[in-house]
């Protein structure tokens, strides 16, 4: 299992790659779940990495106005993987069309479609439409997450039975399984043990939680347990 840690900057970027973090995802938490950096940011994060670790770029929800434009930039940044979300995007009749604008206007780098667990909050599409979406489009991967940063984690809001009957849906469409949402060092042996490919953490990351800063010490103990073994802080 990969350790994907989301970071604000390049300084975090470095941090998180000193500590060992598998994927550098750039994403700014004050803009929402998938907010995204702005331009010139993700340029200095993927400057930063060079080809030393895979960068993800959120682009936001689809819905939003400048979705496509965020696109360009992550293509242009050499970005590897990039998220959009479907916060407000209830009907599901609308999806596929969507997505698929996205992909003809500006191709992306290998997308990545992210559910929520919350979809009601988020006015979302329930996760298994979304897998059903992923079957037609054929993403690199599908990543389960929370929309309210504020509310209950991701292995609180979700059984383990519902959790691993979606991984293993994700997997049988042939996508990478991530999973996310306020989790923390001890969701890392569940989330393991659900089979999915990539965990991803930030608040757990950083010194001061999710609004904090990205430490190597943080990410390296994260590292350390995902290796099975124990890190004092």
């Amino acid at each position: 299992m990969r350790l994907l840690v989301s970071v604000r900057n390049a300084s975090e970027a470095a941090a998180a790659l000193a500590g060992g973090a598998d994927i550098i995802d750039a994403k700014e938490p004050i803009n929402g779940p998938l907010g995204a950096v702005s331009s010139d940011v993700l340029h200095e994060i993927a400057a930063t990495l060079g080809n030393a670790a895979p960068v993800s770029a959120a682009l936001g929800d689809i819905c939003e106005d400048d979705v496509l434009d965020r696109a360009v930039a992550a293509r242009q940044a050499g970005v590897t993987f990039v998220k959009v979300g479907f916060a407000g995007m209830r009907q599901r009749q609308q999806l596929e069309e969507v997505v698929l604008t996205l992909a003809r206007a500006a191709p992306p780098p290998a997308l990545v479609l992210v559910a929520y667990a919350d979809f009601d909050v988020a006015g979302a599409p329930p996760p298994a439409e979304i897998l059903t979406l992923a079957a037609q489009i054929n993403p690199a991967g599908i990543l389960l997450d929370t929309y309210d940063k504020d509310g209950a984690g991701l292995t609180s809001l979700m059984h383990a039975s519902t959790l691993a009957t979606f991984v293993s849906r994700a997997k049988a469409s042939g996508c990478f399984v991530a999973l996310a949402g306020r989790l923390s060092l001890e969701d890392i042996e569940t989330v393991h043990d659900l089979g999915a490919d990539v965990i991803g953490l930030r608040g757990a990351a950083c010194d001061g939680g999710r609004n904090g800063v990205v430490t190597s010490t943080r990410v390296r103990a994260l590292c350390d347990h995902i290796k099975g073994t124990r890190h004092v802080y």
